[in-house]
């Protein structure tokens, strides 16, 4: 949180890391980051939910609908 913009920074651990502009404050981060993951992948941002992690930096989000998890590695692939 408190990058200069959001943005794919790689993979770490077998996870993708993802810098974030906005500040870790009052959820500001957890709204800036399904705000960006529904833009980049094109999915309504319903679609993206934690399904762990929203008070730490390492995260699990789901997303559902018509797009395929061998998709969203394309689009999101550093």
């Amino acid at each position: 949180p408190g990058a200069k913009q959001t943005k794919i920074v790689g993979l770490h651990d077998g996870c993708l890391k993802i810098s974030l502009q906005a500040l870790a404050a009052d959820n500001k981060a957890n709204e800036m980051l399904l705000a960006w993951l529904s833009k980049q992948l094109k999915v309504p941002q319903k679609q993206i939910q934690f399904l762990s992690g929203q008070s730490s930096r390492k995260k699990r989000l789901e997303v559902w609908g018509s797009i395929t998890p061998e998709h969203i590695m394309e689009i999101l692939s550093p």
